[in-house]
Formats: C-alpha cells, structure tokens, sequence
C-alpha cells in the first residue's frame, strides 16, 4: 500500500474542498457521487455511485484510511434521504474498520442553545431537521462508544468560500455585492453569526482524519471573531472594491414564500438562526488540532476572487 486511501462521499463544496486538502498532504483519494463529478487532481479517483449502497461503499474502502460524509441532500428532503445514507455509511465503516468523519452542522443545538455553542453544548434539537442531526450524531457516537466502528464528528456554522455556491453567504450575496447591487439577508442584520470559510472546514477535516486521538469526539471548524450579518455584507463588498447596501428580508416573506417553494418552507424552521446570535467557540479544536481561523477580510478577498474567476458574476 503505497499511501493512505480515503474515500469521501459527496463532490460539493465540502467533499471536493476535502478531496483536494487530503491529496495535498500525499494521500490517494477517492470521491463517490451520483454524478461522478468532482476535483481534478492526480491523487483523486473519481467514482459514479449510490452511497446508500453498503457493498459499493465497502469496495471502494481498503482499511487504510477514512470515510468522509460529505454529502448534502436536498434541504427538504433531509428527514427522508438521511437516514439510509447514514446507515449505509455506518454499516460501511463497522465492515471496512475505516474512520467515518461527518460533516455537520450546528441544527442539533437548537433554538435557545446557549452562546457560544461549543463541542460539548447540549443537543436540544427544536425542529425536524434539527432532529434528523441530533439523531445521527447520537446514534454515530453510541456505534463508537460501544466499539462497533470509529468515527468522528465536525461541526461548521453557514458555509462560505471559493465553491460556495448555496449558503445564506453565497449566490445570493457576494456576485451582487460584486456588481454593486443590493443584497437582502435573512433575520435581523446587527446580531452576530459565526460563519465558516471553506478552506478551514476542509482543513479541519483533514485535521481529524490525520490525528489519532480526534476519532470518538465532536470537533467545531476555528471560525474567525463573530460579527453581524452587515458587518459580513461589508467585508465582502470591502473586498469588491464596492459599497454594502443591505436590507433584512421580512420573515412574512418567508412564510408566503413557502406556499410555494420549498426551501421557503424549511427556511421557516431555521429563521432564529438570523434572528438572534449564533456563535461559536472552537478554542477546543484550535488548541488540540493546531488550527487556526481565516481571518474574514482574507477568506472574503479569497470568495470574491473564486466568484469573478467563476464567470457566475452579472448572471
């Protein structure tokens, strides 16, 4: 075995983002997704499948390395589509003995949680998609504990970052802050919100893979000091050499939005994320990984870079 092989599920912003840190550190990699779309790099094979599929997963793993969950089911969709996944990656890294890393998020503490969040806040999950999280990271610790697999999990608050394109801090913010438009946030503008850059998510994850002792634990992605949702706006548009002008999208919008849409309607259920603080203390993973956060200004100069460079600007 010429060097470790890892496997990660999923081609979006966190497997791809994932995929290419661990092929830099000299690892093989391989991506599993639908499509079979993903990376272009030397050290990653990319691979057509259905992750719900147990043999396929187990056949694609040597033993050598890690199992990444990266995968993003339709927002909607989540307490249909989680469950089978989650089992079949469950089942998958119990079989092949690699280490199952999930990305996650930080729906399982609720509304109400206690600010900062860290890795040992409680879970008190307030809606369904809350739920699904809290039930898969249970269920995910309990294998581990009772020594039926290994298995990590990292938690990361909204995305945002070169490849980034569905995040309350993605398409619908930084190409019209680039073409000096108006852009319209979600909840209240001058709370604080920890967001999460990219890089640092994929890093972090790399982190937990190549570190022993990080398997059996919750580890929080280093996020940089949490300002507002304006103060966000006005980072990126510092970075577009153009002027912030934001506005605060009414929650009435939302609810009449989700007559019809379905992103409305799930929208509903998260809104507290926006409307009151949410932050994060990763001191945990900075001092026990060596990790440390992107400061905004240069993870804001780094997205609207990947965004201009994207060709998606103006569309």
């Amino acid at each position: 075995m010429d060097s470790i092989h890892h496997l990660v599920v999923g081609a979006g912003p966190v497997g791809s983002t994932a995929a290419v840190r661990l092929a830099e550190l000299g690892h093989r990699v391989t991506v599993l997704s639908r499509s079979g779309g993903g990376p272009a790099h030397e050290g990653i094979n990319l691979v057509a499948g259905d992750a719900t599929d147990i043999d396929t997963l187990v056949g694609l793993l040597d033993g050598s390395g890690a199992l990444v969950n990266a995968a993003n089911p339709a927002y909607h969709r989540w307490p249909r589509d989680w469950p089978p996944l989650h089992h079949a990656l469950c089942a998958a890294a119990e079989r092949s003995g690699a280490l199952l890393v999930v990305m996650d998020n930080l729906y399982a503490y609720g509304a109400g949680a206690a600010m900062p969040m860290r890795e040992d806040s409680p879970l008190n999950p307030t809606g369904r998609k809350g739920a699904v999280r809290a039930a898969m990271a249970t269920t995910l610790m309990a294998a581990h504990a009772e020594g039926r697999l290994r298995a990590a999990l990292v938690r990361a608050s909204d995305f945002y970052g070169p490849q980034v394109r569905t995040s309350a801090y993605a398409e619908r913010v930084v190409p019209r802050l680039i073409s000096g438009k108006k852009v319209a946030m979600l909840g209240a503008l001058d709370v604080p919100h920890s967001i999460s850059y990219m890089p640092d998510v994929a890093a972090t994850i790399a982190a937990v893979i190549t570190t022993p002792a990080a398997a059996g634990r919750t580890w929080l992605v280093p996020n940089a000091p949490a300002v507002t949702q304006r103060q966000v706006v006005e980072a990126f548009a510092r970075a577009a050499g153009t002027v912030a002008k934001v506005s605060a999208v009414p929650r009435i919008a939302i609810t009449l939005g989700g007559l019809a849409v379905p992103l409305f309607r799930e929208l509903k259920e998260t809104w507290y994320q926006f409307a009151e603080p949410w932050t994060t203390d990763s001191a945990v993973t900075e001092r026990e990984l060596g990790l440390r956060a992107t400061p905004l200004a240069e993870g804001a100069a780094a997205t609207v870079d990947w965004w201009r460079a994207s060709g998606s600007v103006g569309n």
